[in-house]
């Protein structure tokens, strides 16, 4: 489904990325872990379209993603969903309008097609009730999941996330990542960058090791979480898990 060949990102004098190679399947969960600034979030915006590649291409569904066709390419773009590890909500407006604003104005749905698919959405991710809200009035979780609802009802085939987890306080992290289990049960096809060890090892199909802008280990997730086989996945398991 999406497929990443020989990618190379850079940031003036760092080299962010480095000869990345990666193929997600369909329906399968993969997990980006690895030390802070090993590259996992500048891949993940770099698959959305996000940051531009200095070299090297991406494939959705076998199609080249080329920036220089740009009708096609924001086509290609609207398949994925993409949550933020800072929500990215609009604080001047509602939940409800939060949710509806890129479906009528991206999609071109009627309000009312709108309204529908964002209640739907807000629904299923327990917040339905909030429609009314500003996201000043939200805690970190449930912006989180309003983030997540928006993002699904563009309809997308895919949904990146980029460490969705990381802003919130410990006791909100468990209700956002239920729904993402949920997502996940039901078929959605993701990449998640996290530094929620348990989530990755229970939920992945595959983890995914970056370090230094490389590609480190990629294995099943419990074959990887019980039996690193690079050095350095190793030490980082060992500091994140203690005895």
């Amino acid at each position: 489904m999406i497929k990443v060949e020989h990618l190379h990102k850079s940031f003036g004098e760092l080299k962010a990325l480095h000869d990345i190679n990666l193929e997600v399947k369909e329906g399968e969960i993969v997990c980006l872990i690895g030390p802070s600034g090993s590259g996992k979030s500048t891949l993940c915006r770099c698959i959305h379209g996000l940051e531009k590649p200095d070299s090297g291409d991406i494939y959705l569904e076998g199609e080249r993603m080329d920036p220089s066709q740009p009708a096609k390419y924001a086509e290609q773009r609207k398949k994925m969903g993409f949550v933020f590890q800072h929500f990215n909500l609009f604080t001047n407006k509602t939940v409800l309008d939060n949710c509806m604003l890129a479906q009528t104005s991206v999609a071109g749905k009627t309000k009312e097609e709108a309204e529908q698919t964002a209640m739907e959405l807000l629904a299923r991710v327990g917040l339905a009730d909030k429609r009314d809200a500003y996201p000043n009035k939200l805690s970190g979780g449930q912006k989180q999941r309003v983030a997540i609802a928006r993002a699904l009802c563009m309809n997308p085939e895919i949904m990146l996330f980029d460490e969705p987890t990381s802003a919130l306080d410990p006791e909100m992290i468990k209700e956002v990542l239920e729904v993402m289990k949920d997502l996940g049960t039901n078929g959605m096809t993701m990449v998640v960058v996290t530094h929620e060890m348990g989530f990755a090892r229970k939920v992945a199909d595959r983890v995914v090791f970056l370090d230094g802008g490389e590609i480190v280990e990629q294995a099943p997730s419990e074959q990887f979480f019980s039996n690193p086989q690079s050095e350095r996945a190793k030490d980082f398991l060992s500091k994140v898990f203690y005895d």
